[in-house]
């Protein structure tokens, strides 16, 4: 019994670690999550499956535990003491969503925390509001529809006014929703069905996408680091959403493709895989750091036919100067549709952050459009839902710059055009997380346009 008590505490100092990386130092969780469950991967699956549940959860749902914190403590939390409130935070996840841990443990290991990290006197405080928040759990409820779903009241309202409440709400609920990992294979390694069959065979379960020749949901495993489809370079970790931008390039065998916002380098690879080893892929991105995870993907894949290459996209390059087939412009965004997958977004952006984003994919896009070639595509796609990062700025690649939309309802998978949000004939697709057929995807945009002759 020691033992598991042990193990307990171990593993909430690991999930305190990672919040206190993300909510106090600005790190991305992430990053940082996948950091500390490859250090401790030899904590057995439940373990693991426990510290990111936890990590996670606390951040989905942090608006609405500091609401119901700052509703039982005189204490309110942007008053309390950071590792304190992280402890608080943890905690009240367990207890409101987490049923099959007791909450006398979850108030115990709270306080052993605390005292750890040398708390002894706010040990009563910790152990007062979370034994309080336990007894009056049941009671607890939220009319106000951005704090039941934790999102940010401007947020949320913007959503309102770009798509309407009955969408809005299902936007904001399915980012709360559990979805499997989509995967997308790397058809020049191997086939779909050698996947399938090495990936049920590590245990895994792999559910293939209808309609799709190359995704598949994946659940069930250990980590991906384990399964020999990921490190043969057979499989990518893609969202389906992401994965259209391949789909609608659609580029032909020998072409000449610029993506110049490229890390971690997913597209830039699906792309490369669609070559069949010709052409060239150049995957650009700002910084050293994020040009190496694109090389660590590229050194994983064992892909010939693509290279990367540090660049900031908002200065020219004249010798790409109308060379391009195709150019990907999956530029820097709010990230409002991957919410899902990274709950901090939320409490890292604002409306101020946004106009500065539309601003800066408008000067990106004013540089990037001359690599493409005449009768050369250009791609440009978000994975955000704001109106003005997406609608509005394909508009004005269409007013300002030599470019006609291409039509992509035949592009699409069946059903898809049926329920869209923007325009097919014009070239635009967006699709909004928890409605139609994309129910289970990410938030996405994407717009196609052909250079005039």
């Amino acid at each position: 019994m020691a033992k598991q008590t042990d193990r307990g505490l171990e593993n909430r100092e690991i999930i305190l670690g990672v919040l206190t990386e993300v909510l106090e130092k600005g790190s991305f969780v992430h990053l940082i999550l996948n950091q500390a469950l490859y250090k401790y991967q030899y904590l057995d699956k439940a373990d693991r499956a426990f510290i990111t549940r936890v990590t996670e959860g606390t951040l989905e749902y942090m608006l609405q535990i500091d609401a119901v914190i700052d509703r039982y403590s005189k204490t309110k939390t942007k008053r309390m003491k950071p590792l304190i409130r992280s402890i608080l935070r943890m905690s009240v996840y367990q207890l409101l969503y987490m049923d099959r841990v007791p909450d006398s443990a979850v108030c115990n290991e709270a306080v052993k925390l605390a005292v750890k990290h040398k708390f002894h006197g706010l040990k009563g405080f910790v152990n007062g509001v979370l034994r309080t928040i336990s007894r009056e759990k049941a009671q607890i409820a939220f009319e106000d529809p951005a704090l039941r779903y934790s999102v940010p009241a401007w947020m949320y309202e913007k959503w309102v006014q770009d798509w309407g409440e009955d969408t809005a709400e299902k936007i904001a609920a399915s980012f709360l929703k559990t979805r499997p990992t989509w995967v997308r294979c790397n058809l020049s390694a191997a086939s779909r069905e050698e996947i399938l069959i090495s990936l049920k065979q590590e245990g895994a379960k792999a559910e293939p996408l209808a309609g799709s020749d190359s995704m598949i949901a994946l659940s069930g495993y250990d980590y991906l680091e384990g399964l020999t489809a990921f490190c043969e370079g057979w499989i990518q970790v893609q969202d389906i959403s992401s994965s259209l931008v391949g789909e609608l390039a659609a580029p032909k065998e020998g072409a000449y493709i610029l993506d110049v916002c490229a890390a971690p380098g997913g597209k830039s690879i699906h792309l490369a895989d669609k070559l069949k080893g010709t052409g060239l892929v150049e995957a650009r991105d700002l910084t050293e750091q994020k040009t190496a995870l694109i090389e660590d993907n590229l050194a994983r894949c064992g892909l010939t036919n693509i290279r990367a290459r540090v660049w900031d996209a908002t200065v020219p390059d004249p010798q790409w100067e109308n060379q391009a087939d195709i150019v990907i412009a999956d530029l820097p965004c709010s990230g409002m549709g991957i919410i899902g997958r990274k709950p901090d977004i939320k409490y890292r952006m604002t409306e101020e952050g946004l106009k500065e984003l539309e601003e800066l994919q408008r000067r990106i896009l004013s540089v990037v459009w001359r690599y493409v070639k005449p009768g050369g595509k250009l791609i440009y796609s978000t994975c955000t839902i704001n109106r003005g990062e997406n609608e509005k700025n394909a508009d004005w690649i269409r007013r300002n710059l030599p470019f006609d939309p291409v039509d992509i309802t035949k592009l699409l998978p069946d059903g898809w055009e049926r329920e869209s949000t923007a325009s097919l004939e014009e070239g635009q697709i967006q699709i909004l997380p928890g409605t139609g057929p994309w129910e289970d995807f990410d938030g996405f945009f994407i717009s196609v346009f052909k250079r005039r002759i």
